[in-house]
């Protein structure tokens, strides 16, 4: 596999990463005998037929809060720098690097993988996270509704699921959640990293701005779907400060829970990281790294459960007291609303879709 390396200090617009940096698990690489120039395009986004046979994961991190989950997409073109999934591209021979904002590969029947894999004796119901790693709702969904078919399935058989999303898009759907709502088996969570639109544009190039998230938290509280907000990743010397900001704001907006995760680069996205701090702030760049490493046993990264989404040490601690005072100020009752299994079935025959 070969990749194409760029000038780290020239960023794209509209994409997160700077270069494609080398797969792990791939020996060859190439490098541009020509530096890199404003007029060369932007890599341009395509999308890749998933063969996978199966639509649902296992997990079995005690740091996610969730057993199983699914997505149509892998990949994302959202584009977010700090994004941890960006290394699970590597695993298909690609670069975690722009290769996982630019090459999506797409389940093109999730829809059935999930009704068959539901309809199996075997399967137990249980609650399913939709986004656990990549947006289920980035810009391609918009055309081929595969996570909205997802949830029409999951809506016939009554099994709860959790949404995690970036995306205004989630709104669009707001008929299938009201109808998972009924029996107890939706609620979503927008991701909120800053408020700050001109920060979002260059680390978050293709996600719904700030505003446009804080809108959709309204638009589904007032329709009755169970909404809550996750400050994440919490960026610390960047977005750290905008704890309270955000979590007033998105309660404001009919936020019910909300949620934390401080930033992880694992693999490849710790140079990435830094590669876009050098291209986008050179004079911040060292301190919001040594805030990092301070929570991080002096490195980027610590991969240990209970660990990696919190971090350790007194500014880690600051920052668990911070999103603590401010939650209770902002208002947020003591206990987000739980989802059940009470109500799954197994449809059959010509009433197999309330649609």
């Amino acid at each position: 596999m070969y990749y194409e390396f760029m000038d780290p200090l020239t960023p794209y617009k509209g994409r997160g990463a700077t270069v494609n940096t080398p797969n792990r698990f791939e020996t060859m690489q190439i490098e541009r005998d020509t530096e890199w120039t404003e007029e060369d395009p932007a890599p341009k986004t395509i999308f890749l037929k998933d063969t996978s046979r199966s639509i649902i994961s296992y997990n079995k991190s005690p740091d996610l809060g969730f057993e199983t989950s699914f997505n149509p997409y892998r990949g994302c073109e959202h584009g977010c720098v700090y994004c941890y999934a960006r290394p699970t591209h590597e695993y298909a021979g690609m670069s975690a690097g722009l290769d996982f904002e630019s090459k999506i590969l797409v389940k093109m029947d999730a829809p059935e993988l999930l009704r068959q894999e539901l309809s199996a004796k075997s399967w137990k119901p249980q609650v399913f996270m939709v986004s656990g790693v990549t947006d289920c709702y980035q810009p391609i969904e918009r055309r081929l509704e595969l996570t909205r078919k997802c949830l029409q399935v999951l809506a016939d058989f009554r099994n709860p699921a959790g949404i995690i999303t970036k995306s205004r898009l989630v709104a669009r759907d707001i008929d299938v959640l009201q109808e998972l709502t009924r029996y107890q088996c939706a609620h979503v969570s927008l991701s909120i990293t800053t408020l700050r639109p001109e920060l979002a544009q260059i680390m978050e190039p293709r996600a719904a701005l700030p505003q446009a998230r804080l809108e959709t938290i309204e638009l589904l509280s007032k329709a009755g779907i169970p909404v809550g907000v996750m400050v994440a990743p919490i960026i610390p010397g960047l977005t750290d400060h905008e704890m309270p900001a955000i979590l007033k704001a998105a309660r404001q907006a009919g936020a019910l829970w909300a949620g934390r995760v401080i930033v992880r680069l694992p693999w490849a996205v710790a140079p990435l990281f830094e590669k876009w701090l050098e291209a986008h702030m050179p004079g911040s760049k060292d301190k919001i790294l040594n805030r990092i490493r301070e929570m991080r046993g002096g490195k980027l990264y610590d991969a240990r459960f209970g660990v990696r989404g919190r971090g350790e040490g007194r500014y880690a601690e600051h920052l668990a007291d911070l999103f603590k005072i401010a939650r209770r100020k902002a208002g947020y009752p003591a206990h987000s609303p739980e989802l059940s299994i009470a109500y799954f079935r197994r449809p059959d025959g010509p009433q197999l879709s309330f649609f």
